[in-house]
């Protein structure tokens, strides 16, 4: 197994997909946390952590914090000194960011706002290219064979080495690979679903075929439900929650809809997993981790 020598040994690393690329089996994300909710010597000191831990895969996206979480990300590469070819860094490509002044053409799927996003995105993380380039949602508006020739394109111009899809849908993801095969070009290596105990038919059962066809792999995000699984939240929110002190966004949306009822409906299965966790010895986290570890790489 390829690893650098700083990297534990206890770290996992799996294949994406059929790829010949090894990701640690748990990445960092800069989601409604980098560049919003905790400053950057926190930040600093998470990517830090979890490098020596043997994280190779950190997470971020044009649209988390209007582009300042890929900037926090890009500095934590910098202060540490980390070797590029080291690391695997992927960020995604559709809502837009701060970087332009008129939001005609400065989101979505046209070749245009996905070479200049990108370019964007590479300026804010202060790299030459990243290791993954997703289509952060589909865009219905766009032709499909305009998307894959504009990651391909990108792809060929060393900007990114692989490109992927995140909440796509089963039948999106085959029209991506149909296109592509048919021009002879590189398709969807990867999706990022959301994936958790609670949310789990996409994953198993809806990309089965995917799985098969195109040996999809998978980059999972919000295992925990952003910390719902946990239990944290059951009593109320934690003033020192990442949903309490967000400024906006994501988690703003949440906390104003707390006490709404799929919430209690979520608090609800929650807590009737305690007495499992419980009975087991485990932490309710441990138990919605290893609850739904059945990932298909």
């Amino acid at each position: 197994m390829a690893a650098s020598t700083n990297q534990s040994p206890k770290m996992q690393y799996r294949f994406l997909g059929r790829s010949g690329l090894q990701v640690s089996a748990i990445s960092l994300g800069g989601w409604v946390t980098y560049g919003d909710a905790v400053g950057d010597d926190m930040a600093f000191n998470c990517m830090k952590a979890a490098y020596d831990a043997g994280i190779n895969f950190f997470d971020c996206a044009e649209g988390y914090a209007d582009g300042k979480s890929e900037i926090v990300m890009g500095k934590a590469i910098k202060k540490f000194g980390w070797k590029r070819n080291d690391l695997v860094i992927s960020t995604k490509i559709y809502w837009g960011s701060a970087f332009g002044d008129n939001p005609v053409n400065n989101g979505g799927l046209s070749r245009k706002h996905l070479i200049e996003g990108t370019e964007a995105s590479l300026k804010r993380l202060q790299l030459e290219y990243v290791d993954l380039l997703y289509c952060h949602r589909p865009d219905r508006h766009t032709p499909i064979e305009e998307t894959v020739r504009a990651m391909n394109h990108l792809i060929n111009s060393g900007k990114a080495f692989y490109w992927g899809t995140s909440e796509w849908n089963s039948e999106e993801i085959a029209m991506a690979w149909a296109c592509a095969e048919r021009l002879n070009l590189i398709g969807p290596v990867m999706e990022q679903p959301e994936y958790n105990m609670l949310k789990r038919d996409k994953v198993e059962r809806e990309f089965a075929l995917l799985y098969e066809n195109y040996g999809l792999g998978l980059t999972i995000f919000s295992p925990l439900k952003q910390g719902i699984l946990t239990g944290r939240y059951n009593d109320g929110i934690p003033s020192d929650s990442r949903i309490a002190i967000a400024k906006e966004g994501y988690t703003t949306s949440q906390r104003d809809s707390y006490g709404d009822e799929q919430w209690q409906k979520t608090l609800a299965q929650v807590k009737s997993l305690k007495p499992v966790a419980e009975k087991l010895g485990r932490t309710k986290a441990h138990l919605h981790l290893h609850g739904s570890s059945r990932i298909p790489m």
